[in-house]
């Protein structure tokens, strides 16, 4: 009779621990993937956030800004014969909507937000959210006096959370004499 040796398939302890270790570093990899992609996605979500209200916002002031009428004994400007009128140190600025019954409306930053004044209603309305900070609004107006003959036009420019906007506005109606 021969002895025959029978060989185990199993494997060694060695084996076993160099398994997991590579299985337990592909995991944690894997895992480090999926949590950068989610971290991009929330910024890229908030970029867009912002960019959307941003836009929103610069959207609504240039078309409201664009229909307003020449103050012709309203109440509203500080003279007549004006079309704008800066406010708060030039982060501001009144007008007549013509589209709300010549009301006298405003724009201006108040605690870091875009605000909207009615002077019909007395209501100051926000224009961007709590989450964003406004830096910067600054209206630049040519063409605003009777003693030219430019057509208003306003220049806004707005920096919301580093996001820098600008846009010039004419006035819809002619408001050149000839």
């Amino acid at each position: 009779m021969e002895n025959k040796k029978t060989k185990n398939s199993a494997f060694t302890l060695v084996e076993l621990l160099v398994v997991i270790a590579i299985f337990s570093t592909l995991i944690v990899a894997i895992i480090g993937i999926f949590v950068a992609g989610v971290r991009q996605q929330r910024i890229a979500l908030a970029n867009q956030t912002l960019l959307d209200q941003a836009s929103f916002a610069l959207e609504f002031m240039s078309r409201t800004l664009r229909i307003a009428n020449k103050e012709l004994g309203q109440g509203c400007l500080s003279q007549l014969g004006l079309n704008y009128e800066i406010t708060h140190a030039g982060s501001g600025i009144k007008f007549i909507n013509t589209l709300e019954a010549g009301d006298c409306q405003e724009f201006f930053v108040e605690s870091g937000r875009l605000k909207y004044f009615k002077l019909s209603t007395g209501q100051t309305l926000p224009l961007t959210s709590e989450k964003l900070q406004v830096n910067v609004l600054n209206f630049n107006l040519i063409g605003q006096s009777q003693d030219d003959n430019l057509q208003p036009r306003v220049t806004l420019f707005l920096d919301i959370n580093g996001l820098k906007l600008q846009t010039t506005v004419s006035q819809r109606n002619l408001d050149v004499r000839r």
